[in-house]
């Protein structure tokens, strides 16, 4: 399996990737930053009114996946926000497309597993994925999700709702 590290995004990098602007948002992140960052602005404009609701957003968020020791950007992973009350986090990641297939996203989702488990206020990790989505329904296969329901979701429609308990 590759090796992923994060590489978290600032406001202004951010907003660079809102605005389209992949050279600003690259000198902002402090690396070369992909095209498909950029075709994802929805995300940064939904993650940054997030930091601004909350600046310690920015520390669970969405981050930049870069893969090594290649040192490129092959895609994005974080979670949705901090835990909530529960101590459940949300974990989100996506693989450029020109990236797929190379256990990218299952290198995301080990090191994002491994943070959630060793931070003492996360108690599990929850995971939602359309029914007709077989490469992220793998990508989780072996990691102990187990299926506890299903929700709609005004973009994405039904999802499958996953959960995986931190290990004693």
């Amino acid at each position: 399996m590759p090796d992923v590290r994060f590489v978290k995004l600032s406001p202004a990098a951010l907003t660079a990737l809102v605005a389209e602007d992949l050279d600003a948002a690259s000198a902002a992140a402090g690396l070369p930053l992909s095209r498909y960052l950029v075709d994802e602005n929805w995300l940064w404009r939904v993650r940054l009114d997030d930091i601004l609701r909350d600046p310690a957003a920015a520390d669970w968020i969405a981050r930049a996946a870069v893969a090594e020791p290649e040192g490129i950007v092959v895609g994005h992973g974080g979670f949705h926000g901090p835990p909530d009350e529960r101590g459940i986090v949300e974990v989100a990641y996506s693989v450029d497309p020109q990236h797929r297939r190379r256990g990218y996203a299952r290198a995301m989702l080990r090191s994002l597993l491994e943070r959630a488990d060793a931070d003492p206020s996360i108690t599990a990790v929850r995971a939602s994925i359309r029914p007709d989505n077989i490469g992220s329904r793998a990508t989780i296969a072996g990691f102990g999700f187990r299926k506890i329901g299903e929700q709609w979701d005004p973009e994405d429609g039904l999802e499958d709702v996953w959960m995986r308990q931190k290990p004693q």
